[in-house]
């Protein structure tokens, strides 16, 4: 039996005000629509906050000061594993770009837990409810 590829990737929970950015993959994705608590791939050389800050750039031009080791996650996908680590960050300010997403914005506790997320950014959701208070 094929071992399935592992997909080493960050992500972050990015404050700004009181608020959680969340942002849905956009229409050419397999999973429009479905929320994410962005971040990405970690590159050769990269730590973990470097990637994050990267990606968050890239993705959404939003500056972040990514504070510290929130959490990791593993979830299997049908064609890959994905391993996730995931980092607390404040956004600089609450300007961003979509680049790669269809719609984002900054929400509150209530608001985030109503969003439908991917299925590994939903083991973050459980720990939100349990753990973190915004």
């Amino acid at each position: 039996m094929k071992s399935k590829v592992i997909k080493k990737v960050v992500a972050g929970l990015i404050f700004y005000e009181g608020k959680l950015f969340a942002a849905a993959r956009n229409e050419k994705d397999e999973r429009f629509g479905k929320y994410e608590f962005p971040g990405g791939k970690v590159e050769t050389g990269e730590t973990g906050q470097e990637a994050l800050k990267r990606e968050i750039f890239e993705e959404l031009a939003m500056d972040i000061k990514v504070k510290s080791f929130c959490m990791h996650v593993s979830h299997e996908y049908s064609t890959f594993q994905l391993e996730m680590d995931v980092y607390f960050a404040d956004a600089t300010s609450d300007n961003f770009v979509l680049n790669v997403h269809q719609s984002a914005g900054f929400y509150t506790k209530e608001q985030i837990l109503k969003l439908p997320f991917l299925g590994a950014d939903l083991k973050i959701i459980d720990y939100i409810k349990e753990h973190v208070d915004f």
